[in-house]
């Protein structure tokens, strides 16, 4: 079968031969478009005080997309809330924290950043432990995240700083399409909602949240990501569309359970109590003198 179109539910690059999928196109002569299957809103202030949370409770704010970066300080703005100069910020990556630049004086301010992994997050959060968090997520969201600090017991106080909406999506046509790439569970709801599931084109999921939605929706999964063979979505419709070209038959993907992040987390909360441990001696000390 030979792929002629494929459309990503992402926006497009600013720069398209830097994109990932340049060299797709190239490589198998296929047409490549880009469509957003949702957008990210900021929550009003009206929304944010409804959840009681208060930002100069906190001594640092995780962050995980630029998104709720721009939603923060538009609430401190709108609520005149001046950030002190002590305000720590934990960045799920790198480019996340030069977001920062365009809000505060990136050099003066004490910023983190992990490699966008869940582990890396995870583990300088706890390097940082002393704080208090402020978690600044978008909603829906994984829960992988929260639930983890919670079972850690480090003091976060989660807030839904944006929301995720369909876009729309009336002037397309799946029809044209031999296959689509999901890249969030609320991608797959914005899929079902407007397309229904049946006649759909060859699907391909980015993240296990993702597989899971679609497979609980009832859709087929042809490629996915990441994966030990194919760690981002590009390579995973490399190997598709060479096995289809091919003619090759193409197994159906089935969803396996991690289980290194459960080992990951039990690791954590012995190093956390171990070291919790060790201090209480010298503090009891110090009280008895």
């Amino acid at each position: 079968m030979k792929v002629k179109r494929v459309l990503i539910s992402q926006p497009r690059p600013a720069n398209i031969e830097k994109s990932p999928f340049y060299e797709l196109s190239r490589k198998y002569d296929v047409e490549v478009a880009y469509r957003p299957f949702i957008k990210v809103v900021g929550v009003s202030l009206k929304e944010f005080r409804a959840q009681r949370v208060e930002i100069l409770t906190h001594t640092a704010v995780i962050f995980t997309s630029r998104t709720t970066v721009d939603s923060f300080f538009h609430i401190c703005e709108e609520a005149r809330i001046t950030v002190p100069e002590t305000m720590k910020y934990i960045c799920q990556t790198e480019a996340v924290a030069l977001y920062l630049q365009k809000y505060i004086v990136y050099r003066k301010r004490k910023i983190s950043f992990a490699d966008g992994s869940f582990t890396s997050l995870v583990e300088l959060i706890i390097k940082h432990k002393e704080e208090k968090f402020l978690l600044a997520l978008s909603e829906p969201h994984k829960p992988e995240l929260p639930e983890t600090l919670a079972k850690l017991t480090l003091p976060v106080d989660p807030v839904i700083l944006a929301r995720t909406v369909a876009s729309d999506l009336d002037d397309v046509s799946l029809a044209d399409y031999d296959v689509l790439a999901l890249y969030s569970p609320t991608d797959v709801r914005t899929l079902v909602e407007k397309f229904g599931t049946e006649q759909l084109p060859a699907i391909a999921v980015f993240g296990e949240g993702t597989l899971r939605a679609a497979l609980d929706a009832g859709i087929t999964v042809l490629a996915n990501a990441p994966t030990s063979e194919a760690p981002s979505m590009a390579k995973a419709l490399d190997i598709y569309i060479h096995k289809a070209e091919a003619g090759e038959e193409i197994a159906p993907v089935a969803l396996v359970t991690d289980t290194r992040k459960e080992e990951f987390i039990r690791t954590q909360q012995h190093k956390l109590t171990k070291k919790s441990r060790v201090r209480r001696p010298a503090a009891d000390t110090a009280t008895r003198k």
